[in-house]
């Protein structure tokens, strides 16, 4: 059966890649590319966008008018458009994949509302190798235990406009759970001054953005004498909208409820 897709922000970096992805599947069809209302795209076919040839659908600016011509929404945009987004499609009951990044915590409660009534495939990163990792953490953190210090290292493009990312957040948070510590009490964000001796139980985070870095991870859990690095890195855009349309697949299976790509990638 085929999976009938909606791609926000079609005219974007992400957007774009979106659309590739979703063509070079059999079973899978852009039936919606839509931009906010002001962006000179609208009206340009998304195919030729994408840099795919025509597929004669039009970048259109009101989401509201076709809803109910796709199944799938997927979102990579900005915490303001993505809750509008939200609202329309708990409204409609659409089922989402939501890639957005730097929600606070009353804005995702929001999408765990409307995960009440809809089914969301929710993750800060849609990387089948960055979940891998994610798993690779709690095991590590497990071994190793309270007996390193452990530091997140993140860098990204110069355009990305939230620090740290919501994949180094989601690192260090799969960590203290692990250690059963509470991110939002041992977390550290980058060192200036005479910040004095570490201490053993804070998390830090170090961000980096420059030039046109899609997506680097490393966590470290350093000892005296030793040290393990978990990496990730990724080269290509195609990774997360890949990832991202086989979420959008996935979640046809489920009626409503919040969900995540480990969920997705059965790695419980």
């Amino acid at each position: 059966m085929t999976t009938h897709i909606a791609i926000a922000g079609a005219a974007g970096r992400m957007g774009r890649r979106l659309i590739e992805s979703c063509t070079q599947l059999t079973d899978t069809e852009v039936t919606v590319a839509f931009e906010y209302p002001e962006s000179s795209f609208i009206g340009c076919d998304a195919g030729e966008l994408a840099g795919i040839g025509k597929l004669d659908i039009p970048i259109i600016k009101e989401l509201n008018e076709v809803i109910n011509t796709f199944d799938v929404l997927v979102e990579f945009t900005t915490i303001e458009a993505t809750l509008a987004h939200l609202a329309l499609c708990r409204a409609a009951h659409k089922r989402m994949v939501i890639g957005t990044t730097g929600f606070s915590s009353e804005q995702r409660d929001l999408i765990v509302q409307a995960s009440q009534d809809i089914a969301i495939v929710f993750a800060p990163n849609m990387s089948v190798g960055v979940n891998l990792t994610f798993k690779l953490l709690e095991i590590a953190a497990k071994v190793l235990g309270n007996d390193v210090d452990i530091e997140v290292i993140e860098a990204h493009h110069r355009h990305k406009t939230d620090a740290p990312s919501g994949t180094a957040l989601r690192m260090g948070e799969i960590v203290a759970n692990t250690l059963g510590r509470d991110l939002s009490q041992c977390a550290v964000y980058g060192r200036q001054g005479k910040t004095g001796a570490r201490e053993r139980h804070t998390i830090g985070f170090e961000t980096i953005r420059a030039g046109d870095i899609v997506g680097e991870h490393t966590v470290m859990f350093a000892d005296v004498g030793e040290r393990v690095e978990i990496t990730h890195k990724a080269s290509s855009r195609m990774t997360f909208a890949n990832g991202a349309i086989r979420a959008a697949h996935w979640i046809m299976q489920k009626d409503k409820g919040l969900f995540d790509m480990q969920d997705v990638l059965d790695l419980r």
